[in-house]
């Protein structure tokens, strides 16, 4: 080898710690919220978490690395949610989790701008988080698992299986104050 290509070699080594170092410096850290209304030592729920986990580091997102994921669990206490709702609003995260309808109202009472994910939360419209399921507006949206105003399409359906069918009973959660009556 010559001496040019040594010394070029060499000096692009010794460069490449700093524009890596750069690299890194400028790729900004996102940050999630994530505010559970179960118990932090729900194993069903952990059990969500890492699966969430694994689907954003699939993505491309780390926690350590290019995100930061906050937790807060309030085990269904209404006080504990409000506290917690305004202490990951005040981390000025990217983005909020959560889960279920004890966390929706203190979350949209400490934010209107930070967008708002929710999964199992019974009738999101009804409880007023969202105008609609179509076009939440705000900066709520999310997934909700049973959709209320289907109950009639289910009687229909249970009347063209079984014709005979005359009578039905419906069961529900009733300290469930969002679902309908």
């Amino acid at each position: 080898m010559r001496r040019r290509e040594v010394i070029t070699l060499l000096s692009g080594a010794a460069a490449w710690p700093l524009a890596v170092a750069h690299a890194q410096q400028s790729e900004r850290v996102r940050r999630i919220g994530v505010l559970q209304s179960q118990a932090a030592d729900d194993s069903e729920r952990q059990a969500y978490l890492a699966a969430f986990r694994k689907e954003l580091e699939r993505l491309g997102w780390t926690d350590g690395r290019n995100i930061r994921i906050d937790y807060r669990w309030s085990a269904g206490n209404a006080a504990d949610a409000g506290k917690f709702a305004a202490e990951l609003v005040g981390l000025t995260p990217d983005l909020i989790f959560t889960s279920g309808s004890v966390s929706m109202p203190p979350l949209l009472q400490a934010t209107r701008s930070v967008p708002i994910v929710f999964v199992l939360v019974a009738d999101p419209v009804g409880a007023g988080f969202v105008d609609s399921l179509a076009r939440p507006a705000g900066n709520a949206t999310g997934f909700i698992s049973l959709e209320y105003t289907f109950g009639g399409k289910w009687l229909e359906h249970l009347k063209e299986i079984v014709p005979s069918v005359t009578r039905a009973v419906v069961i529900r959660d009733p300290t469930d104050r969002n679902q309908p009556v």
